[in-house]
């Protein structure tokens, strides 16, 4: 099959072969790219594969003043060539040793391009494409499995997945992603392989998880998951979902994972830590099921949010990511009763960080469910008419305030601080003279209850406040 469309190529790929292929290399497009390519779809990035050495292309490309080159993976041959038009790897055609981790090969050596191929994961990324003349280079037969919409391993499954266990992982979140079965053959290896994925480091197979469930395909990529085995040595506690029911009332969709995969469908483009939110958001309810007049979950948003920490730990991501997938997870319920909050508590819930992620999880969850979205709609419009001095007003007071009326800086603070904000964002406080008095009076109550010995001289009033 030929392709020849200079609308799709990217320029700056082409750049790469060309510059190659004069210095007398044999250079193609490489992976993805190729597979994109004949699905009509255009490549996230380009990786070039090359018979040059590592030295020769740093040499070529060094010469430029608007290019960067450097080693990525020196072992593997692989140099990163930063270009104005964009940034791709080049790689030297290679064949690689055992594998002593389930990750690393032991060994690596150049080889020709037909053995670079069949060292790869699965079929459809395991072709070639010279732009130069349109002509794709299939070793593997990844055109048929493209044609036929089928994710199947290069060579024997089991040894690829031996090899390295990751690509256990990459199968089923290609398989999503593109929504194809996975072949027979490749998905019994799977099955019979998984606990092998518990020797991938966490940081991978946190990339992964967050690749399938932002890049599409997610709900197909959570059931192929919990049926492949692969669910319960990475997120054993999603697998307590199915199965357990909802009000109807509330929840006329069905059971709690089908609830969270049809929230994970009607994603658009979600942010990892959104993903994760929705995946979570619900995953405290196996735990806290109870009948009682109804079926309810008493306390499983408390439940959850704990659960959902330590997901995101055990999965290595930073603390701010932590932190917002707990809250996400904390705060689900809370919409519930925003008509009911007071302004103060209203302003505080909407000036909460990346709150854009809450309400898009409070709305997916209405949604996937009854489709109600009053309270949505009540937080869009609150936010729209509020002014951003309203939501977050300059503090009447601050902690040197209080410093100054002779407190030293304590528990109490917070307290003081705390009330005369929310008697401002409630409208019922404007002078800073008065909020002064109220955190005084605060002050001198947590003394006298022993809660603060932190006077550090005899309290006097401002002058101007006597």
């Amino acid at each position: 099959m030929n392709i020849r469309d200079e609308g799709v190529l990217q320029e700056g790929a082409l750049d790469i072969v060309r510059v190659l292929s004069k210095a007398g290399f044999r250079a193609l497009w490489a992976g993805g790219c190729v597979r994109d390519l004949l699905l009509k779809r255009p490549p996230k990035d380009y990786d070039v594969a090359t018979d040059a050495e590592p030295q020769d292309v740093l040499k070529l490309f060094s010469g430029s003043a608007d290019t960067r080159v450097r080693f990525v993976g020196e072992a593997f041959g692989v140099v990163r060539v930063e270009t104005p038009r964009g940034v791709f790897e080049v790689a030297r055609f290679r064949r690689e040793g055992d594998y002593q981790d389930g990750r690393h090969p032991l060994t690596v050596e150049p080889a020709d391009e037909e053995e670079d191929a069949r060292r790869r994961d699965v079929t459809v990324n395991g072709m070639f494409l010279d732009p130069l003349t349109g002509q794709v280079i299939d070793y593997v037969g990844g055109e048929c499995d493209v044609s036929a919409g089928l994710i199947r391993s290069i060579g024997r499954a089991q040894d690829r997945f031996r090899e390295d266990h990751l690509r256990m992982l990459r199968a089923v979140r290609f398989a999503a992603r593109f929504n194809w079965p996975i072949h027979p053959d490749t998905y019994e290896a799977i099955s019979a392989l998984a606990e092998q994925i518990l020797r991938i480091s966490q940081e991978r197979v946190r990339d992964e998880l967050i690749l399938m469930l932002t890049e599409g395909g997610a709900p197909l990529g959570i059931r192929l998951l919990i049926e492949s085995g692969l669910a319960k040595h990475i997120v054993p506690e999603i697998i307590d979902m199915e199965g357990v029911r909802q009000p109807p009332q509330f929840h006329p969709e069905g059971d709690v994972l089908t609830h969270t995969l049809i929230m994970l469908s009607q994603m658009r483009s979600p942010n990892a830590e959104l993903a994760f939110g929705v995946l979570l958001h619900d995953v405290g309810k196996p735990s806290t099921y109870e009948v009682l007049d109804r079926i309810r979950f008493n306390n499983h948003v408390k439940v959850g949010a704990e659960m959902a920490e330590s997901i995101c730990r055990r999965l290595r991501m930073s603390n701010d990511q932590v932190e917002h997938v707990r809250r996400l997870v904390a705060d689900h319920h809370r919409f519930a009763s925003v008509h009911e909050m007071r302004p103060s508590t209203l302003k505080r819930f909407l000036r909460t960080p990346r709150f854009d992620d809450h309400l898009e999880l409070h709305r997916l969850d209405c949604l996937s469910s009854h489709r109600k979205f009053d309270n949505y709609h009540f937080c869009v419009d609150a936010r729209e008419s509020l002014a951003p001095d309203e939501i977050r007003p300059t503090p009447l007071i601050t902690g040197r305030d209080l410093i100054d009326l002779g407190f030293a800086p304590g528990p109490p603070f917070k307290i003081a601080l705390s009330e005369v904000e929310d008697r401002q964002l409630d409208g019922t406080l404007s002078d800073p003279k008065e909020a002064l008095k109220i955190a005084r009076g605060i002050l001198d109550r947590a003394q006298l209850a022993g809660a603060s010995d932190s006077r550090v001289k005899p309290p006097h009033p401002p002058a101007d406040s006597q």
